[in-house]
């Protein structure tokens, strides 16, 4: 992927939120603008890559306690010039739940969720805004995940107790599109 297809697939990604559809166009405009969207370097804002991970049966949501923020979230991070954001997802993924790529399956290419959150300033970088771009990933719940020292905590979350470790809007919207693809399967 490289990022026109990032734009191809932005530009295809349809929404019924009101607020994630003005992220899509504000990130299309940017990374039609910013060649260098990919550098972390890019103040104040660049492009990252997280997933929404899954069990089989949707019931179920991995989330991690983020040890720099002290937050709960799906997995994600960095693009650091990688314009291959799938690929960043992925790589961040496997990293962040300690788990080896074979065990984590990409439901489908598309975006699953797009996302502009601001980042408060700490002692490395300057407030910025991360454009996240969200695909959804499958893994099996009865595997070990061991995490790695990015995260206090590795947890299987029920679907319907996510907003006790993280209320967010972002997160309410990855939670009612899960649960429509629970109603899908359950048809």
């Amino acid at each position: 992927m490289h990022r026109q297809q990032l734009l191809d697939l932005l530009k295809q990604h349809n929404t019924r939120f009101m607020d994630e559809s003005a992220f899509v166009s504000r990130a299309i405009h940017f990374i039609e603008a910013h060649e260098d969207c990919f550098y972390r370097e890019l103040w104040p804002v660049h492009v990252t890559g997280s997933t929404w991970v899954v069990n089989s049966r949707r019931d179920r949501v991995l989330l991690l306690h983020h040890r720099k923020l002290d937050q709960w979230f799906q997995p994600g991070g960095h693009a650091d010039g990688d314009a291959d954001i799938l690929r960043v997802a992925l790589k961040e993924t496997s990293e962040e739940t300690g788990l080896e790529e074979c065990h984590i399956k990409l439901v489908n290419e598309a975006v699953f969720d797009v996302d502009i959150h601001r980042i408060d300033a700490n002692h490395q970088d300057p407030q910025h805004e991360h454009i996240d771009i969200r695909f959804l990933i499958e893994i099996d719940d009865s595997l070990l995940v061991p995490g790695n020292d990015e995260s206090h905590q590795v947890i299987w979350v029920n679907l319907y107790d996510v907003t006790r470790y993280n209320n967010n809007r972002s997160t309410y919207r990855m939670l009612e599109k899960t649960r429509q693809l629970r109603n899908m399967i359950a048809a």
